[in-house]
Order: C-alpha cells, then structure tokens, then sequence
C-alpha cells in the first residue's frame, strides 16, 4: 500500500498541500484530478522521490519499482525500438553483465544470467516493444528509424512506451492522451486495464478516467479526498455534496435550466437513433457535470453570427492533399447550418487534412468547392498556438480584432475564458499550452464564425474548460465539425460521424461503441494479413531453398550432421549423468532432514552422508557447466554452418 499521511508541500509561497492523508491499496487504478495549478504534478514529484515535502511522509513498499514518463526526449541516432526497450533498466543492466561474462569466460555467471533473462521475459522483450509501439501508432518501418527523426509529440509517444515496457510496480502517468489520437487512446485505455500493477494517472479526459479508474482523489482546499468508483461516480457524490450547499443553489439551477432546454430541444429533433441516444444520454450526464463543476472560473457562448447562409460548404468530388502526395478523393459532403460532424480514422487518414482544405489552408487538387457568401471559419489547430505574439498579452491580442470596442467590454469577454484583471495582461511569452489554447478560443469566439473546425481543441485544457466549451457549444447555431481524442466531447457536440480512411470520406453509421468494435476487427483483420503474407514467404523461401539445392549442398548437409553426432552424443550423456547427480543430490538432501541423523550414535553416517552430498554437488556442478559449454559449442557451430549456407 500507498501512504500519504499529513503531507504538507509548498511551490515558492503558495501552499499547495496541508495536512493531506490518503491510502492507495495495491492493484488500484487510480484517476488524480483537481485544478490546474492545484499541485497534481508536483504530487508525483514528490511520490518519486524527486523533491522533499515541507512535512509529512509517502510511504511506499520498499522494492517498488516506481514507472513514469520522461518529459524530455534528446535528439539521439539510437532506434526507436532500442529506445523503447532501454525503458527496461533490469533487462539492459543483464545484457551488459552478460557481455562482461562472456569476455572473461566465467561460464557460471553466464548460467546465472541466463535464468535471471528468463525470469523477466527477455526473450520477448522485442516483440513486446514492436507491440507497444505498433499499438501508440508507429508503422513497422519507423521501428528502425533514429529517435531524432521524430518530432515532438512522436518522442512523446517513445517515452509512453519506455514507461509501458518497464516492469512496474507503480505506474505514474501525467496526462498521457494528450499527444495521442482517438484511435491511440482507445488502444492504451484496453492496455492500462490488463495492468497489474498500482495505477495514479492524472488527465483531463473524462470517458479515459471513467473507463480506467477505479478510485478518484480529488484534489482541493490543500486536501486529498478519496472516492470511490470512476469518474462518473465521483462527479456524482460531489455534486450531491455541493447541492446541499444552499447558498449555490440558485447558480446551479440557472445553469441546469440553460441546459435542459438545448436538451428538450435535441430530444424532439433526434431522428439518427443510436447516434441521438447516445448524445442524449451524454447530454442528460451532464446535468450532473454542471453541479460537480459550479465553481468553475470559465463561461462564455457563441454569439450569433451576422450571417447564416442555407449552404455553407459544398464539396464535390473533391481531391485533397499536397502537390506530391493526393490523401482524399471523391469527396462529397454538403455543411448547412446545424451540422455537427465528429471525424473519424486512423492517425495519418487525411482528418486533418480534410479540415485544412475546408478552412482554405490548402488548396483542393481537384473537385469542385463551393463556399457561401457570408461565410466566416472558426478554424483552431494545434499549430495556431505558435502564431500567437509572444510579447502580446490576451487584451492586446483582443484589441487588435475589436479596436472599436470599449476595454471594460474586452476584458469582461476575456474574464470568461480565465483571462481576468491582471491576467489579461500577462505576456503570452509566460503562458501555459493551455492558457495559449484558451486564448486561440477566445479570438476565435469573438468574431462569431458560423462554420466552425476544432482540430483537437481540449489538448492541454482542464476538466473546467472542456465544460465549457461543451454548453457554450450547445448553443452553436453554425456548421461544426471536430477532430478529438476526446469521447466526451465528441458525444456531447456531434450527431453524426463520418469515417476517414483509404482516401476516402464515408458516413459512419454508429456510435463510438461501434468505432471501437470496427478498430478491434481491422486490428485482427491486419494481423491476420501479415502472418499470411509471413507464412507465404516462408513458403516462397523454404521453396526455393529445396528447389535450387545441390547434391553438394546436401553432401555438405549430411557430413556436418555426421560431425556433430560426437558432440551431441556427449551433451545427451552429459543430460543423463545432470539427471542422475540432482536425483542422488535430492535423496541425500532428504536424509539429512531426518533428525533423528544427528544423534550421537549416528555420527559415522551423518559423516558418510555430508561427504556423499558435497562430492555429488561437486560433480554436479562440473557436469553442469561442461554442459553448458558443449551446448554453447552445438549453437555455435550450427550457427556458423548456417551462415555459411546462407551466403553461399
């Protein structure tokens, strides 16, 4: 177990814990949440040993291996899969006592080594790197690739897997989804529910903590409170707390009220049965998520738009991509007001590109599309957050859309993404990933699109401000499509998906249950084809092997065999006499647990018996490791001849 008892812990002068206590029962997967800036991070600081508490103790099982993702990735020429496999420490400190072994020639440390690699699985250990990194979305060909020829979010995904692979005790994840895609993300939610060990994972993605976690600590008021059951669960049992808080209640009631009605509304509209009942569940949840979140310090809406045209976006046989490499063809798709579409696919489909083509970021290779007069983009991509003015603060930003608007007003409008007094004048330059998120949103929001396209919008933003997002959403009388790892998010504001995947853009008729479904059956369907495509040119090889084999080649063949037959005979004698000593070994060993052998008149056989064992243990030992140099000698020699055949 886990103990956290009377921790107090401090960044510079601000308090981030006092007095926090909480026990973590082994095999517990465990969702922390909190604020931004509540100290999750630094909580796992302190778990690791890397920084002492102002008071207070952690208290972990001593022999704990303890697993977390690295934050910094160099610009290394090792491969990616060696890379990964380096996450096993154990396995590599082997490796080099092993090469040690073997040039001095110490054959019983050799032996040792051998089992202790056994022990841990190490003759799988590439193939369960290869499975990791297949699963986080790398192809076959970039397991070879140098680590410095990833970029950022792909090195990220490197050190997800070092953490993965390494035999852990204590696995302690921080916001892993956050540079994953929808697919990515489903495929390690399945693998981080088969882990054995004791999970702490902090993230702000609800479905991922929902279908992970068994416990939640939620961290507030400098405190670790412990509850019981997922995500959904805790948001429960908080917001009956804060319901009986009467002095919140008239807030909480205007919010639910806003909110009932865009349900009321949808119920009524809904005719895409699974897909509207599975929004519709996901909007009456939120009922509950507007209690558990009243105090969040973010609310804003999408102002109407001075102009809503029928048709926004008509596309028609469309050929989209770059001038060397088409992505998509053939695509048809009408946006009118009131279209809410999720993009669907693997990582590398083309979603991203299909977004920029309508945003006018690239230019269509082919096709026709038509763009309605009138039409204003909202478009937020990831890349956005490195346009933004460094020296520039949020009300400068701002000013520079809505120079004709009065300051009070932009700083009103500002305060409702988090940006309030001084805050507001804080130089991006100082920003977080999600304080420069929060900005984009907010430009965004202030020049009223009526299509908008949010490529992976809720990176690096809170639990608060995806809520946000989601009501002020609701309201959205626009085109909206989105791209997200996001599940939550996906359900609440989308009814419908469309599928991108072979060059193509299709309807996807079902829900995210079903998306699941289809990517386990493609996985089986994939793997499938490559031990087909494996087993046929293993075929194709031992084939042509036996169809072009010499008589020489079978002379050669015959007289290695006739070569080896002294060697083995030796080894196979050298089994039986291994067999024989342990059995021998075994019965005296038995005698000496007889206690009635140690009595004064049997002190001539007790003698007789010590002897016997230390001389079988001796031949034992010696027969032992001439075996395993005559084996070693076998592999050697038939690895050599097989090279030899091979190459020639």
């Amino acid at each position: 177990m886990i103990y956290i008892n009377n921790l107090e812990i401090m960044r510079g002068t601000n308090t981030l814990l006092k007095d926090a206590t909480a026990t973590i029962y082994p095999h517990k997967r465990v969702g922390l949440v909190g604020r931004n800036g509540c100290g999750k991070s630094t909580l796992f600081a302190a778990i690791k040993g890397e920084l002492s508490p102002e008071s207070g103790e952690i208290i972990i099982p001593n022999g704990w291996v303890i697993s977390s993702v690295a934050q910094e990735t160099p610009g290394l020429d090792k491969s990616a899969l060696d890379y990964v496999i380096d996450g096993d420490t154990k396995y590599r400190n082997l490796q080099k006592m092993m090469e040690d072994a073997e040039n001095s020639h110490n054959g019983m440390a050799m032996a040792e080594i051998h089992a202790e690699l056994e022990n841990i699985g190490a003759y799988t250990i590439k193939s369960r790197a290869e499975t990791l990194l297949t699963g986080l979305g790398f192809s076959q060909e970039e397991y070879n690739s140098p680590v410095k020829n990833f970029s950022g979010g792909w090195r990220m995904r490197l050190n997800l897997a070092q953490a993965l692979l390494c035999p852990s005790d204590l696995l302690l994840l921080d916001e892993p989804t956050n540079h994953l895609d929808l697919d990515t993300v489903i495929w390690l939610e399945d693998w981080l529910k088969n882990y054995s060990g004791t999970l702490i994972i902090i993230s702000h993605d609800r479905d991922f903590l929902d279908n992970i976690c068994t416990h939640i600590i939620h961290m507030e008021n400098q405190k670790l409170n412990m509850y019981t059951g997922n995500f959904t669960s805790f948001e429960e049992e908080r917001a009956h707390k804060i319901n009986l808080q009467q002095a919140l209640y008239e807030k909480q009631q205007a919010q639910l009220a806003h909110l009932q009605a865009f349900v009321d509304k949808f119920r009524y509209k809904a005719t895409k049965a699974k897909q509207a009942q599975s929004r519709l569940k996901a909007m009456e949840k939120m009922e509950r998520i507007v209690l558990a979140h009243y105090d969040s310090p973010f609310s804003f809406e999408f102002r109407d738009s001075t102009e809503l045209p029928q048709t926004l976006v008509r596309m028609e046989n469309l050929s989209a991509g770059y001038p060397d490499k088409t992505v998509l063809t053939d695509v048809k798709i009408n946006l009118v007001p009131g279209s809410r579409i999720g993009l669907l696919g693997r990582n590398g489909a083309g979603k991203s590109t299909f977004i920029k083509t309508i945003a006018g970021t690239l230019p269509p290779l082919g096709g026709s599309v038509e763009i309605a007069k009138g039409i204003k983009v909202g478009y937020f991509a990831q890349h956005q957050l490195e346009y933004l003015d460094n020296d520039g603060t949020p009300l400068s930003h701002l000013t520079k859309l809505a120079d004709n608007h009065k300051e009070l007003e932009l700083r009103s409008f500002l305060g409702g993404f988090g940006f309030s007094g001084d805050k507001a004048l804080d130089k991006v330059e100082h920003f977080s990933g999600g304080e420069k998120a929060r900005l984009v949103l907010a430009l965004i929001v202030w020049q009223r699109p009526n299509l908008l396209l949010l490529d992976e919008p809720t990176n690096h933003l809170d639990l608060n401000m995806r809520e946000a997002i989601i009501l002020a959403l609701s309201d959205f009388k626009g085109a909206l499509i989105v791209v997200s790892h996001d599940r939550h998010l996906l359900k609440t504001t989308t009814n419908e998906f469309y599928l991108v995947s072979e060059g193509k853009v299709s309807q996807f008729n079902g829900d995210l249950d079903d998306y699941h479904n289809y990517l386990v059956e493609l996985d089986k369907k994939n793997e499938q084809q490559k031990k087909e495509l494996s087993r046929s040119q293993d075929e194709g090889k031992s084939s042509s092997k036996s169809a072009f084999k010499s008589k020489e080649q079978k002379k050669l063949e015959a007289e290695f065999r006739e070569r080896l037959r002294p060697l083995k005979k030796e080894i196979e004698n050298l089994d039986k006499k291994i067999t024989k000593l342990t059995s021998e070994k075994k019965q005296l060993e038995i005698q000496l647990t007889d206690e009635s052998i140690y009595n004064a008149e049997h002190k001539d056989e007790l003698q007789k018996v010590l002897l016997q064992q230390s001389k079988v243990s001796s031949e034992l030992e010696e027969a032992e490791m001439l075996w395993m140099e005559k084996s070693e000698l076998l592999e050697q020699q038939t690895n050599e001849f097989n090279q030899y055949q091979n190459t020639d």
